[in-house]
């Protein structure tokens, strides 16, 4: 690690501290050379394995570019999409994992897209899941409606 001040090699750690949920490190670290102090931040890289075998990392605002067109005419604002980029990420993090395949990025989008818009997690799941037919869309909303009926039931005390 270089010293930002100085640019001197030799520097050493002070203290470590997990931050941000175990998603990243912070060290504070000092400068054998000018004695100054700075902290720096590791964070855990993620990749992603494409359907072709490359890998790359892990990019929110490609994620989110995508959940975008599905949004496109709702009433969706980029805020909305930036904390769904967020919830994402900070999913795919939580794993454990440092690799993940495309589809299970895409699996990660599709629950809180559901959440914030019905009709732009339909076409997202239309096109991520490869709808054929109108026949798709029907069973995909009468998933909606069931799912939706068992969770706005009360619950029952015996």
């Amino acid at each position: 690690m270089h010293c930002p001040y100085c640019k001197n090699e030799d520097t050493k750690v002070l203290d470590s501290r997990v931050a941000d949920d175990g998603g990243s490190i912070r060290r504070r670290r000092t400068c054998a050379e000018c004695d100054r102090r700075f902290t720096t931040v590791e964070k855990m890289q993620l990749t992603v394995l494409k359907r072709s075998g490359a890998t790359e990392p892990f990019n929110r605002d490609k994620a989110i570019a995508g959940v975008r067109k599905a949004c496109k005419g709702r009433p969706v604002t980029d805020a909305q999409l930036a904390c769904l980029g967020q919830e994402v990420e900070d999913a795919l993090r939580l794993s454990g994992q440092a690799e993940f395949d495309a589809n299970e990025v895409g699996l990660a989008i599709l629950a809180p897209l559901r959440a914030l818009d019905e009709v732009a997690y339909l076409r997202f799941a239309s096109v991520y899941r490869a709808f054929e037919s109108a026949a798709d869309f029907e069973n995909e909303i009468e998933i909606m409606r069931l799912e939706r009926a068992t969770h706005d039931q009360p619950a029952t005390t015996g």
